[in-house]
């Protein structure tokens, strides 16, 4: 298992960044164009089974990131909401 699948671990680094980070930034946040593309590409290796062992580690850091910000999108609703 790897740490990523272990989120109790980011819990007092999301609600720092939950508190002080501009709500609507956080919510509107998403990858550049030229990010989003490169990623589209590794998905696409991906899907054809031509990822070298680099890709696949940069696909898998793409991963864990977007996996944190999905968790800090939750952390601000929450924090919005209460």
């Amino acid at each position: 298992m790897s740490a990523i699948d272990h989120p109790a671990i980011y819990e007092d680094l999301l609600d720092l960044l939950a508190e002080s980070a501009d709500a609507q930034r956080v919510l509107a946040f998403h990858l550049s164009d030229q990010k989003q593309a490169r990623l589209d590409e590794l998905l696409e290796k991906n899907r054809e089974g031509t990822l070298t062992g680099e890709e696949s580690t940069e696909l898998d850091a793409y991963e864990r990131f977007e996996h944190l910000v999905r968790l800090l999108k939750a952390r601000v609703l929450q924090k919005r909401s209460s």
